[in-house]
């Protein structure tokens, strides 16, 4: 039942244990419909479907093609309001004007210029509600009679699918990978977390579970089931439990109302809240951070009918405020108040990931007696701090030498806010010394590679995942301020939805930037074109499901092209029934449907807290276009959202992130570089075993090669 996840996670498919047989002719016709779909099998999997019996041979093939598509949306329909678009689109006014002589005429005939001024002065011609206005006047099929076939090119992308292990192999592989991973995860990952968490229960389970969020959602299968806890070494550990078994956020970022808990779980909550303070009373000082939260779990736990742990109902007094603890950070603050900074930096020596995040404050309010005492203290933490904290200030300290002109705050849930960088840059010796004293721990912690480094130069400027909430699931999707090459002639953006209950209407829009980040243009439903740019036309209702797309040929006048998709009315990205954003790449001479899935360079699902989403900017720069991605919410309006109400916001934050230096891949193969041959791959199979670094892997490394591809450059962060 696994098998469509472990395809999309993965690019392999898990071998099937059915009966031998002779399907070859099943193997052939998964070929070719791979390819329609952007997809090639290896010669080891067409090998392995071909010799299955043919039934079992028809039932894989059909999972792996429908595990394809639906990864570069191709399982849904994407017609086009304009049939002909890109070809037959009307200017924005024209269009406008023939829907009102409709209105006015709704009986036939042609309205005088003077009918349409008295329809608009009085005010009844709502322009949304015009006859024929935002639904499809045609079907599908029409729209694909329409268009003549895709003229392919040697561009299309083609994607390889590998022969994996049996499928319990690789969901137990998987779900390693997911519980041990180094970095949070977003929600998407988080719940296919806890779903694999119960078909795995009995099998091998990580060595370490780093990630608390993580140990949240293992436990909270695990008190269901009746198991024991694993790795609850502090309090917020039950804190972010509760918050699991009763459906809200782990993260703890929003607030969660608990459910009413069975004994057994009650029971199985205050004995690990008991264990923990009983190891060590200073935890309690964690409380305070969370109080209001406690006291609403207090009142589901009832912790006073439980005598027996009375280290668990410590945690509610303090919760309550009967009694108090003084906690780490708030003696820290104390003695920032007191101007002692050396002070400050012993207290949070005692917490070194804490104190590595102060790590700037520090410096920047350090007199220069007090500034060695810092970067010492800050030494000294290094080598307690996780892989993740180490890259995460490397990262912070590489854009510290300068002010930048606007400070991007993201949060969790990816939304944005701009404000000025009042912060006084570091003096470039201290980051210099910063900067060598990190690269050398995290080169100590990067695994000795027994073979040399193959990398795809592609991935080196693919921002390391130090967090998962960075990102959006899909295909081809790379983390927040990560680049990738743009190749074609021709963009065209499109998004879908699919409303649950009520009538939605999103619009895609594209605002174009100038160098200095100005408002250069723009394409919407208020405006069809602009600067060879065209829109597909509005559609506002999307009971069966919506697509609107935009072309933009990369020799557009502006610096920086950014779709973004507006909710205009209805419900949010995260009531939607379904909802995708994604880009083609195409030549100008080549034709065919509005949406074909072998032009698809990259799909991501849009579920997010804000009415405007931001997944994507494309600059131009001396290596021509490039893919930037965002994964940004705009808060907007409830309703009404239209690309020329966020042009100020949206240009700040595209600038906010191109100007900010992050962390990539290339930062790590410069650290192997010391000890290991670092090799660039240029299409060709090596004869000798090698690790291989890239976006895919090729077919025909040799045996004994090491590959780490897009789903698995999270283990490349040291631990």
């Amino acid at each position: 039942m696994y098998e469509k996840l472990v395809i999309q996670r993965t690019l392999r498919v898990p071998a099937s244990t059915g009966v031998a047989g002779d399907a070859a002719p099943v193997a052939r016709q998964l070929d070719a419909a791979l390819l329609d779909a952007g997809f090639a099998a290896s010669r080891a999997l067409l090998d392995h479907i071909g010799a299955l019996a043919p039934a079992e041979a028809m039932d894989l093939a059909a999972t792996v093609v429908s595990a394809v598509r639906e990864l570069v949306g191709d399982h849904v329909r994407h017609n086009a309001y304009f049939i002909g678009f890109p070809d037959g689109v009307p200017d924005t006014v024209e269009f406008w004007v023939e829907r009102l002589r409709a209105a006015v005429l709704a009986g036939g005939g042609s309205a005088t210029d003077e009918q349409l001024r008295d329809a608009v002065g009085s005010g009844g011609v709502n322009l949304l509600e015009l006859p024929a206005y935002g639904i499809y006047q045609h079907t599908y099929d029409e729209l694909l009679a329409a268009h003549d076939d895709l003229v392919a090119t040697a561009s299309d992308r083609v994607t390889l699918l590998s022969l994996g292990d049996t499928a319990e192999v690789e969901v137990e592989r998987l779900y390693l990978a997911l519980a041990g991973s180094t970095t949070p995860h977003g929600e998407a990952d988080l719940a296919i977390l806890s779903e694999l968490a119960v078909a795995c229960i009995d099998g091998a389970q990580p060595a370490e579970i780093p990630v608390r969020e993580n140990r949240a959602v293992l436990n909270g299968v695990r008190i269901v089931l009746g198991r024991p806890l694993v790795a609850v070494d502090s309090l917020t550990d039950v804190l972010r439990l509760a918050c699991q078994v009763s459906g809200g956020d782990v993260s703890l970022a929003a607030p969660t109302r608990f459910r009413a808990f069975r004994r057994r779980e009650r029971r199985t909550l205050l004995a690990a809240l008991d264990e923990v303070v009983a190891a060590s009373p200073a935890k309690l000082a964690d409380v305070a951070r969370h109080a209001e939260r406690w006291k609403r779990l207090g009142e589901r736990l009832h912790p006073h009918e439980y005598s027996q742990w009375p280290h668990a109902q410590e945690v509610f007094a303090v919760a309550r405020g009967e009694r108090r603890v003084r906690t780490l950070a708030g003696r820290a603050e104390e003695a920032f108040r007191a101007g002692a900074v050396g002070t400050a930096a012993s207290v949070l020596s005692a917490a070194p990931g804490l104190l590595l995040r102060s790590a700037d404050r520090l410096l920047r309010q350090a007199s220069p007696t007090e500034r060695a005492a810092v970067v010492e203290a800050v030494t000294g933490a290094l080598g307690s701090a996780s892989g993740r904290v180490l890259c995460s200030l490397r990262e912070h300290v590489g854009n510290r030498l300068t002010p930048v002109s606007a400070r991007m705050y993201a949060s969790r849930s990816r939304n944005a806010w701009i404000g000025p960088d009042l912060r006084p840059p570091l003096p470039a010796e201290l980051v210099a010394e910063l900067s060598a004293l990190l690269d050398a721990e995290i080169n100590v912690r990067l695994p000795r590679r027994e073979h040399p480094l193959l990398v795809d130069p592609e991935v080196l400027d693919v921002a390391l995942p130090l967090s998962g909430k960075a990102t959006e699931g899909g295909f081809r999707v790379l983390p927040r301020g990560s680049r990738a090459p743009v190749t074609g002639q021709l963009l065209r953006f499109f998004t879908y939805w699919r409303q649950t209950s009520r009538r939605t209407d999103y619009d895609l829009s594209v605002l174009f930037l100038d160098d200095d980040f100005r408002t250069a243009g723009q394409v919407s439903w208020t405006n069809y074109r602009h600067g060879g740019a065209v829109h597909s036309g509005d559609v506002t209702d999307a009971p069966n499901g919506a697509t609107e797309f935009i072309d933009v040929p990369l020799k557009v006048g502006g610096r920086y092209v950014v779709p973004q998709v507006n909710i205009y009315s209805g419900e949010s990205f995260d009531e939607v029934a379904e909802s995708m954003f994604g880009y083609q790449a195409r030549a100008r001479n080549q034709r065919g449907a509005p949406f074909d899935a072998r032009t698809v360079r990259a799909r991501s699902h849009m579920r997010g807290p804000g009415r405007v989403a931001l997944p994507i900017v494309f600059a131009k720069g001396e290596r021509g276009w490039q893919a930037v991605w965002l994964h940004l919410y705009l808060s907007g309006r409830p309703s009404f959202n239209r690309v020329e109400d966020n042009t100020f916001t949206t240009s700040d934050r595209v600038r906010a992130l191109m100007e900010r230096r992050y962390l990539t891949v290339s930062y790590l193969v410069d650290r192997w570089r010391t000890e290991t041959e670092v090799i660039a791959w240029d299409g060709r199979l090596p004869d000798e075993p090698v690790t291989f670094l890239g976006i895919e892997a090729p077919e025909g490394l040799p045996a004994g090669s090491q590959v780490y591809t897009l789903d698995q450059l999270g283990e490349l962060i040291p631990e």
